[in-house]
């Protein structure tokens, strides 16, 4: 059944800072139909759909359902007007400690016409059959802890179903499932679109797309750039508006002469984030490892970093099988990560550049116990040099340097340490055109020196700019390993979007 239901989203425009996110973006969803959403990181789709549930507020245009103008300024006004989310993570939006009945009715429980004497079997029976409208089997009195996280996301779908959803964003809910579950997820889905919900389906997963999608909207830069039915666009032809121009290498490539082999991971698994991952580094290399967001590439950098545990698999540095039990481990066998988080994990914001710089390597600034600050200075002076610090001094504290200069700061703790490995994770991520460029010369400079590079980055072009080789992770193992010059944009984005290979004969 197809519902006569629409909902449009008509010329909205959003700023952050001055910095346009969205430029007069226009969406509709109806009633009855699965509507894919896609975009590259950062093209704006969150954001749209974060104003459309009132996560943001919209700095203009309007939203519309059915012809009737609708005033969305918090997460309460959307599911008063029939918008429900759900989420990757959510426990966030599960009582653990309540009964599947009792989470599938809160918010009827909650309401004010519910009734101050809760009817334990009527609320059973309720959520028996909202449950059996999804075609799910769940045992309404287990406990919500007790569930796999594709039962809980079932129990939110039902809560949501239970209030007469008219419309339901799903950003990214098949990332942390298994096949099975992304099968019994995708039957729900089917079901609420016959009842006629309109379903929002956020994913990086093409495959999903074409095969369960009704229509496709595809957003680049802040803008739509391309909206219609899925059986009318190609795998390819989605790629292509996700894209936009083709690549031109932005900053030029160092050569270097690569060696043997350095650090090699195999089968390496943590949770349902990394899910066997295998890669190898050698001596004057970059291995880029690219891939979309909840790819898994946070994750094994942090495994091979040694501040997280491996569950199954192997590392090993020169032939030598290694064991972390934090990053202390990794690093004295020459391993250093240079993390995502620089402000919270990379460096000491409220300290200064000089300790920054010279931390690691106390034993080369200090005797007996006692630092000379003289030695710190200078050899704090002598990295800030070499990767273009801007600062007023080494007194400063690194709180107040720009974004890249935090990220130099980051990086060049670990020059002077002996290290051999370096496992850079998104180490261009907010920072201006001048610091990644210096970041690209600094890493270019790590490589000559024979050191190994492991970059791990969402942005596709950096991969393809700065890697020897580039390794592309879905679904938390590699999916794909391509030569320096063997592979496109495009072809990465197959990959990571969970493209299979296909082995061609004759």
């Amino acid at each position: 059944m197809t519902a006569s239901y629409q909902l449009e989203m008509k010329g909205i425009i959003k700023q952050f800072g001055g910095v346009p996110a969205l430029s007069a973006v226009d969406f509709t969803v109806r009633g009855g139909e699965i509507h894919a959403l896609l975009g590259a990181n950062g093209a704006g789709k969150s954001t749209l759909m974060k104003i459309l549930s009132g996560a943001y507020r919209a700095d203009g245009g309007q939203i519309e359902a059915d012809g009737e103008a609708l005033r969305i300024n918090s997460p309460a006004d959307a599911k008063k007007s029939g918008i429900h989310c759900v989420y990757q993570e959510v426990d966030s939006a599960l009582v653990p400690q309540l009964t599947v009945a009792e989470n599938v009715m809160l918010d009827a429980l909650a309401s004010k016409d519910s009734s101050l004497w809760i009817r334990t079997r009527e609320r059973a029976e309720q959520a028996k059959s909202v449950l059996s409208r999804l075609g799910a089997d769940i045992d309404v009195n287990r406990k919500v802890a007790e569930l796999s996280l594709a039962q809980k996301q079932i129990v939110l779908l039902a809560r949501i179903v239970a209030q007469e959803a008219k419309a339901i964003i799903f950003d990214e809910p098949t990332a942390p499932l298994s096949d099975s579950e992304c099968k019994e997820l995708f039957k729900i889905m089917h079901e609420l679109k016959d009842s006629g919900v309109a379903c929002i389906f956020i994913t990086h997963r093409l495959p999903e797309v074409l095969e369960h999608a009704d229509r496709v909207t595809i957003m680049r830069d802040g803008k739509k750039v391309h909206s219609g039915p899925t059986d009318e666009i190609s795998g390819e032809g989605i790629i292509n508006h996700m894209l936009g121009k083709t690549f031109e290498e932005e900053f030029p490539k160092r050569e270097t002469d690569i060696g043997g082999p350095l650090l090699k991971a195999e089968g390496i698994r943590r949770g349902y984030k990394v899910r066997g991952a295998d890669l190898e580094v050698r001596s004057g290399e970059v291995l880029a490892v690219v891939g979309l967001v909840g790819a898994g590439k946070t994750e094994l950098a942090r495994i091979l970093g040694g501040a997280d545990k491996h569950e199954e698999g192997t590392i090993g540095l020169r032939g030598k099988k290694l064991a972390f039990r934090q990053p202390a481990d990794a690093i004295r066998e020459g391993i250093v990560l240079v993390p995502e988080e620089r402000r919270k994990q990379g460096i000491f914001i409220h300290q200064s550049v000089d300790l920054n710089l010279t931390l690691p390597v106390l034993d080369q600034v200090s005797r007996l116990g006692f630092i000379s600050r003289k030695k710190e200075k200078r050899l704090s002076s002598e990295i800030s040099r070499s990767l273009g610090v801007k600062t007023a001094s080494g007194d400063q504290l690194a709180l107040h340097l720009s974004g890249g200069n935090q990220q130099k700061l980051a990086i060049g703790k670990w020059l002077e340490s002996g290290a051999v490995v370096f496992i850079f994770d998104e180490p261009t991520k907010g920072v201006d055109i001048g610091a990644k460029s210096d970041i690209f010369r600094i890493i270019g400079d790590l490589a000559a020196a024979g050191k190994g590079i492991i970059y791990f980055t969402c942005e596709l072009a950096e991969g393809l700019g700065i890697g020897d080789r580039i390794a592309v992770m879905a679904d938390g193992a590699v999916s794909k390993v391509f030569k320096r010059g063997e592979a496109t944009q495009a072809q990465l984005l197959y990959y990571a979007s969970g493209g299979l290979e296909v082995n061609d004969e004759g």
